[in-house]
């Protein structure tokens, strides 16, 4: 029972549950299959943002830049397809490779120079939608390719493509994390820094691939949002690196580090989507979905923070046998 209980997937997903059914409960709408549809596409981009979030929240860092680079990006993709004519393929790799660029810059400046995370990517929030703002005299751009949106509503065998999307990159991060060299460094040193350089770890170029993949993801859901939309705008993204830090920190992402699961992520962006969409549904404004998603945040750290307090709280009480209590 222990074992089962100690599961890393198994609270996220009552927790989501519990949730759902709540929801299910006030609105008739929430199970109708327009809504569900919407609900697979939504999830996406919080959830594939969420994978490099959920990396760099283990080695003990934080990334807030998520949000302002998807905007820089969408307004990248925009220029070279609307106005420098780039063929959409070329497009998407360059924008590829300037979220993995942008990714390398904050992992470079944390790791190398030893700016704090939270510092290095507050700075990246203002100065990436600063940024945004130099494209197009700061407005929006829009049809941008024809063959763009289908990346994003198209389907396959009847099934989103974005579902397909998430299979690959949940499951790769998963191997990668579970299985290869680079996930137990990074692990490791989110968990103890000094002990995992003297086991001859080079710490430093580890967290900054963690930032380097979280820059690439990111990029991955830019693209998304673009194709989503089928433009770009420095207005997008605005909370979305708050989202993505929910969703692994409802995960079960330790921000001491260290600790977290991939795949218990992808349950905890489900689970911040599922609230949205509940807020949505029954009309509550923007402000107030920002202050709920707020207390989430608030509250899962609180967990976080007494986990260990809790467990032996529970642990002591279950304890208690019958025949200790009657000898008592």
């Amino acid at each position: 029972m222990k074992r089962i209980f100690d599961a890393q997937l198994l609270g996220p997903a009552i927790a989501l549950i519990v949730i759902a059914t709540l929801v299910a409960l006030t609105t008739d709408r929430f199970l109708n299959p327009g809504n569900l549809s919407n609900l697979s596409l939504q999830v996406s981009i919080v959830a594939l943002i969420a994978i490099g979030s959920t990396i760099v929240i283990i080695t003990a860092g934080i990334d807030l830049s998520a949000g302002s680079m998807v905007a820089l990006l969408t307004m990248i993709l925009a220029e070279m397809l609307k106005f420098m004519g780039l063929p959409l393929p070329v497009a998407i790799l360059l924008v590829l490779g300037c979220g993995l660029a942008l990714g390398l810059t904050n992992g470079v400046l944390t790791a190398y120079l030893r700016i704090p995370s939270f510092i290095t990517t507050l700075a990246g929030l203002i100065a990436f939608r600063g940024l945004a703002l130099l494209f197009n005299n700061g407005s929006p751009i829009f049809s941008l390719d024809p063959n763009l949106e289908p990346l994003f509503y198209g389907s396959l065998l009847g099934i989103p493509l974005p579902f397909y999307y998430l299979v690959f990159f949940y499951g790769l991060a998963a191997v990668v994390m579970n299985y290869s060299k680079l996930g137990r460094e990074i692990y490791a040193i989110g968990g103890n820094p000094s002990a995992a350089a003297l086991s001859g770890i080079n710490v430093r170029r580890v967290q900054t691939y963690a930032f380097a993949i979280a820059g690439f993801m990111t990029a991955i859901g830019a693209v998304l949002m673009s194709a989503r939309l089928n433009s770009g705008s420095p207005n997008y993204g605005q909370t979305l690196e708050l989202q993505a830090i929910a969703a692994a920190v409802v995960g079960g992402a330790s921000l001491a580090g260290g600790r977290g699961n991939v795949l218990a992520t992808l349950i905890g962006s489900l689970t911040i989507v599922v609230v949205q969409n509940a807020l949505n549904l029954n009309a509550v404004p923007t402000s107030v979905q920002n202050i709920v998603l707020g207390m989430i945040i608030l509250a899962a750290v609180g967990v976080d923070m007494w986990r260990n307090e809790l467990s032996s709280k529970i642990g002591a009480l279950f304890s208690l046998s019958p025949t200790k209590q009657r000898g008592a």
